[in-house]
């Protein structure tokens, strides 16, 4: 089983999102384990086995309780400079990525879907993690981690709106309307991400979209001022970051953001219906 987070835009929050819902659903008891089919990132860490992944799936790997792998981040994009892009594949380096010598999307959705059936055969659930936005129109075709990876998995998927930048109802519908109409039965849900005030004042707008795309709101996250790691140049690196090491305090932000949805009424028992629990 398996459930991927989009966001409206870089930045939206599906990273910590993803990670949010992994720490919830490791601490009641699910096997859970994090997957995004390809990551844009200077951030990265490396695996036990001497992988190389992306940051965000590394932190997710820990919020479920488990030690980042190589199959959670298949292909990792590196930009290098000067127009150069390093294409970091199952872990190790591959090729350089240019103009004249683009990738071969072909092989590495290949990759991508095989990595994807085996972190699907190791987990009862795995929580994917798409990329920047799915609906960039010049990007679609070559879409790796987005639409891409709905149309070789099935995989449902709930997107997630940042409404601290303004306009989210228009990024989510917008968002859902961009999306290929053969895939829009897959988009089950989306959540509000980052909102300051009273989350009932949202609820007339939160029925008009649901009523319009089908999907059902999950619930509003609120503004928190905690800090987690950075995947790229729009993650925040301030807030509150408290504990006797890095990892213990990112977990324990994480435990804060989730007392603080279940107080907001975060409808994860929704979530986990979407998931098939």
């Amino acid at each position: 089983m398996s459930i991927l987070f989009l966001g409206t835009s870089s930045g939206a929050g599906k990273t910590t999102v993803c990670a949010m819902v992994c720490r919830y659903l490791s601490r009641n008891g699910v096997d859970v384990a994090p997957f995004k089919g390809s990551n844009l990132s200077l951030n990265s860490i490396a695996t036990k086995d001497g992988g190389e992944i992306g940051m965000g799936q590394a932190f997710q790997a820990w919020a479920a309780g488990i030690e980042p792998e190589t199959d959670m981040n298949p292909v990792l994009l590196k930009p290098s400079g000067k127009g150069v892009i390093q294409l970091v594949l199952n872990g190790r380096p591959y090729k350089n990525i240019t103009k004249d010598d683009p990738m071969d999307r072909g092989m590495t959705l290949q990759e991508v879907k095989k990595a994807y059936d085996r972190m699907n055969e190791r987990h009862r659930l795995v929580l994917c993690e798409g990329s920047g936005s799915p609906v960039e129109l010049n990007l679609m075709d070559t879409d790796l981690a987005n639409v891409g990876l709905m149309r070789v998995t099935g995989v449902p998927a709930i997107l997630v709106g940042d409404i601290e930048r303004g306009g989210v109802f228009a990024a989510i519908y917008g968002t859902w309307k961009l999306i290929p109409d053969e895939l829009k039965p897959q988009m089950k849900g989306f959540i509000i991400n980052r909102f300051r005030g009273d989350g009932s004042i949202l609820r007339s707008a939160i029925g008009h979209i649901e009523s319009l795309t089908g999907m059902k709101c999950l619930g509003v996250l609120r503004y928190e001022y905690l800090r987690f790691p950075e995947e790229d140049s729009l993650s925040s690196s301030d807030g509150k970051l408290e504990g006797n090491d890095v990892h213990t305090a990112f977990i324990s932000n994480l435990d804060e953001m989730i007392a603080h949805a279940e107080e907001d009424g975060f409808d994860f028992d929704g979530l986990k219906k979407i998931c098939g629990l």
